[in-house]
C-alpha cells in the first residue's frame, strides 16, 4: 500500500493529509466478501490487514470507501469463547490480533455505533490483564514469555476498553525500563538481550500510555500522549483527517 502515497502531489506549503492520494480505492479492493481484507494481490487474509485497511481509510478521511458493516461483521467471526481474537475465524486468541481487531472496530464504530458491541468488554479485559507475568511484562499468549512489544498490543486494548488499571502499571513500567540499553541506547523485547527498533516503539509506546495516570505511577519523560487506536500522538494525529474531524466536532462544526 506504500506506493500509492506518492501518486499525487499536494499544492506547494500544504500538508499533504489536507490532498490525501486516491489510496482508499486500493485499499477498498482488497476487501473480500466476507468482509475480510488481503494483506495483497496474492490474497493472505489475517485481522492484521483489517486493522491496516480501516485505520488507512480513516487517516485518509475515505471510511466509506470500505464496506464497514461487513468488516466488523468479519471481526466478530474471528472472537472466541475466552473474549480475545484470532488471525482468522477459529484463530487463536493473540494479544497482537486483539489489538488489531479492536482497535479497528473503534474506528468502525465512529461511522457503524454497533461496532463495538461485537467486544465483550470485561471478559477481554480480564484476558488482557492475565497476560502480566511475575516479572511485571506482558506475553502474547499463555506460558509465553513477556515481550516488551506486549507493552502496547495488551495495554493499548486495555486503553481502548477503559480498563489499563487492570494491570500493575508501575510492574509494567519497570520491566520495559528495564528493558534498555543504557550503553548503546533503544529497547530490547527482554532485559538483557540485544536492541531493535521493533521493540524501541513498542517500549515507548507503552511508556506513553502508562504515563497518561491510568497504568498508576509517574511520568517517565514522554511529552506527547499517544492514541491508543492509531499508535500516533495527538499533534501527528491532529494532522489527519481524523485529527480534523475531532476539532470541527469540538468547534460544532
Amino acid at each position: 500500500m506504500g506506493p500509492c502515497f506518492l501518486s499525487s502531489q499536494p499544492p506547494p506549503h500544504s500538508h499533504p493529509f489536507n490532498h490525501p492520494p486516491p489510496c482508499s480505492p486500493d485499499v477498498a479492493s482488497l476487501q473480500r466478501p466476507d468482509g475480510s481484507f488481503a494483506g495483497d494481490a496474492w490474497g493472505e487474509v489475517d485481522t492484521r490487514f483489517s486493522y491496516c485497511a480501516v485505520a488507512t481509510a480513516a487517516l485518509l478521511g475515505r471510511l466509506e470507501a470500505v464496506d464497514v458493516p461487513a468488516a466488523v461483521s468479519y471481526l466478530a467471526a474471528c472472537r472466541n469463547f475466552d473474549g480475545g481474537f484470532g488471525a482468522r475465524p477459529g484463530g487463536e486468541s493473540h494479544a497482537g490480533q486483539a489489538f488489531t481487531c479492536v482497535a479497528a472496530l473503534a474506528i468502525a464504530a465512529t461511522v457503524h455505533p454497533p461496532a463495538m458491541g461485537v467486544v465483550d468488554r470485561d471478559l477481554l479485559a480480564w484476558w488482557l490483564a492475565e497476560r502480566q507475568t511475575p516479572t511485571g511484562g506482558l506475553n502474547g499468549r499463555p506460558e509465553k514469555l513477556p515481550d516488551v512489544c506486549y507493552s502496547w498490543w495488551c495495554l493499548s486494548c486495555l486503553a481502548i476498553l477503559g480498563r489499563c488499571h487492570w494491570v500493575d502499571g508501575r510492574a509494567l513500567r519497570a520491566f520495559i525500563l528495564a528493558c534498555q540499553d543504557e550503553a548503546g541506547g533503544g529497547i530490547s523485547d527482554r532485559p538483557d538481550d540485544a536492541a531493535d527498533v521493533y521493540h524501541t516503539f513498542f517500549g515507548i509506546a507503552g511508556l506513553g500510555l502508562l504515563g497518561g495516570g491510568d497504568g498508576g505511577g509517574e511520568e517517565v519523560g514522554i511529552m506527547h500522549a499517544i492514541d491508543a487506536t492509531y499508535a500516533l500522538t495527538g499533534r501527528a494525529l491532529g494532522r489527519t483527517a481524523v485529527g480534523r474531524r475531532g476539532s470541527e466536532a469540538a468547534e460544532g462544526v
